[in-house]
């Protein structure tokens, strides 16, 4: 239960700091109101969030604080099934909550409105199209979570487990952002997609599925290409 209690604080995390951060600045419309800075901003948001939160309940549950990471732990054998769905329900719980609670504060100003939902077609910013943005996120949750797989594979590498998957994180929001919001997170897409309606909705599926074959593909291409590395070496 300490487990996925930190996943939930993690996820919670996650989506409150890094769609808030995005709600405050506006997001990205293609208009360049945010311009670079704006969308370094929120980038930085996700991937401190990810280190604050890695550093934070790491040492309890590995902080995956993301369903695809956790499908791909599970396929690598290093998650237990029932731990992968305690750990997603959690993480989708955790997300839920983020995004309440950003509701909350938005509700209390009338300078901000929405949650930070991803989207394609006119909810993208440079108008990405649904087969774009199901490729964005495949290509962007492979390199996310191959990183994750490889700097956690050894003891030598770990200890730095959190900045290097923060920064990663950061550097996939760069380039996501103007054209899906970036998801690689099926439970950070869902949650703001549940609170806003509509369009975001019925898109959530391709922020759901794309982030899940990407991190199964990671998961494949680590046990087929990298071989197994004894704790230490």
């Amino acid at each position: 239960m300490k487990k996925y209690l930190a996943e939930l604080f993690g996820t919670f995390v996650l989506v409150f700091f890094g769609c808030g951060t995005a709600v405050v600045l506006g997001g990205f419309t293609g208009g360049l109101e945010t311009g670079f800075v704006g969308v370094l901003a929120i980038a930085m948001a996700f991937g401190l969030a990810i280190v604050a939160a890695a550093y934070a309940i790491g040492p309890i549950s590995g902080c995956h604080v993301n369903p695809a990471v956790s499908l791909a732990v599970w396929i690598s054998g290093k998650l237990q099934t029932q731990d992968l769905i305690g750990y997603i329900v959690a993480q989708i719980l955790g997300a839920l909550l983020g995004s309440a609670m950003l509701g909350f504060v938005t509700s209390n100003t009338e300078a901000l409105t929405g949650f930070g939902a991803n989207g394609f077609g006119a909810l993208s910013g440079l108008g990405l199209s649904m087969t774009g943005a199901i490729a964005v996120e495949i290509v962007l949750t492979f390199v996310f979570v191959l990183t994750i797989l490889g700097v956690t594979s050894s003891d030598k590498t770990s200890h730095m487990g959190g900045l290097v998957i923060g920064l990663t994180l950061t550097f996939v929001h760069i380039i996501g952002i103007p054209l899906t919001g970036t998801s690689v997170n099926p439970a950070r897409s869902l949650a703001p997609a549940v609170f806003t309606g509509g369009e975001a909705l019925a898109q959530v599926w391709v922020f759901i599925a794309a982030p899940l074959v990407g991190a199964a593909l990671a998961a494949i291409a680590f046990k087929a290409f990298y071989s197994p590395l004894d704790s230490g070496k």
